[in-house]
């Protein structure tokens, strides 16, 4: 079994990674909603108290003041908030104001998915990936550890459109080595295999590369592709890594009707139609909890990742 090196959070790693690249970049300015130190803006905030503005409980008015920047300003506003907030309560906003005119502003959504840290089931949201990735001009990103949180940071810095970067709330194993870098709207193999192909996103990947590990115990050959970014799909990608092996599987730590699993199965229903086993959070509301108590009740733990696999590798053999 491969044992990975705990990291620091994605929270951290980007309040990190903004305050660094703000030093060389005066138009980048941030827009907290009430929850800064919960998703580490607060960094920022110490560093650069002129260039952060405290909105409050007020998303939609936050998601204003940021288009105003953009398009008046020449601005490049990151946005701050839960997901639940950001993707769900300020929805319209984004999509009148932000998404519609393709706007140069970056939408974090942290506290993503099912390990809120007990923040309560209000603050919890699995379809924050479904929202986004079917509002025109919205790009998607979620980072799998710090080392590519950092560096897909540079990348949708740099990119002239609204983005949504995803961000979970605990430590995260590290998956890729110093000298990584991002590529948007690009897939990554992390695991030569075989027998299945395997498409996981954002810190779940982890849990999937763990999955493999035990897999491989039972002689099943699993080719891992991590998806960082969902939209814009690297389609040739997912096309080329499915035909490898015949049979595919999704697993996300996010509803599976329309999230990564629905994002693959429509590009192979298209370009090249075979089994698909899509797996993660089922058509559920969520609740607050220990995060192991929750990865297991929720089927999304690496141990039932594996199982998951596995009998969708015998089912089709």
């Amino acid at each position: 079994m491969t044992t990975m090196t705990m990291g620091k959070p994605l929270r951290v790693a980007m309040g990190e990674t903004i305050t660094d690249l703000a030093a060389d970049n005066d138009r980048l300015v941030v827009l907290d909603g009430d929850t800064a130190v919960s998703t580490r803006v607060d960094i920022f905030q110490q560093a650069y108290p002129e260039r952060f503005y405290q909105t409050g409980i007020a998303e939609m008015n936050m998601l204003g003041m940021a288009a105003g920047m953009a398009t008046v300003g020449g601005l490049i506003p990151i946005v701050s908030t839960f997901s639940a907030f950001i993707a769900s309560r300020a929805h319209d906003s984004i999509r009148v104001l932000i998404a519609q005119p393709k706007l140069n502003v970056k939408l974090l959504g942290g506290y993503s998915g099912l390990l809120a840290g007990m923040t309560g089931k209000t603050h919890l949201l699995f379809d924050d990936i479904p929202i986004m990735r079917a509002m025109a001009n919205m790009v998607v990103v979620c980072p799998v550890d710090e080392v590519e949180t950092r560096s897909a940071l540079e990348a949708v810095i740099e990119y002239d459109g609204p983005v949504y970067f995803r961000l979970n709330r605990g430590n995260t194993p590290i998956i890729f080595d110093d000298d990584y870098k991002f590529q948007l709207g690009k897939a990554v193999t992390v695991r030569e295999g075989s027998d299945v192909t395997v498409f996981a996103t954002g810190t779940h990947t982890s849990r999937a590369y763990e999955a493999a590990d035990e897999l491989a115990a039972d002689g099943i050959d699993v080719h891992l592709v991590h998806v960082p970014t969902v939209k814009p799909l690297d389609v040739d990608a997912v096309v080329a890594a499915a035909k490898k092996t015949g049979l595919v599987v999704t697993t996300e730590e996010g509803t599976i009707i329309g999230g990564l699993g629905g994002a693959i199965a429509e590009a192979l229903g298209e370009f090249a139609p075979m089994p698909v086993k899509r797996h993660g959070l089922q058509d559920v509301f969520g609740e607050s909890g220990p995060d192991g108590d929750l990865l297991d009740k929720y089927g999304i733990s690496p141990p039932h990742v594996a199982s998951a696999i596995r009998g969708f590798v015998a089912a089709n053999k």
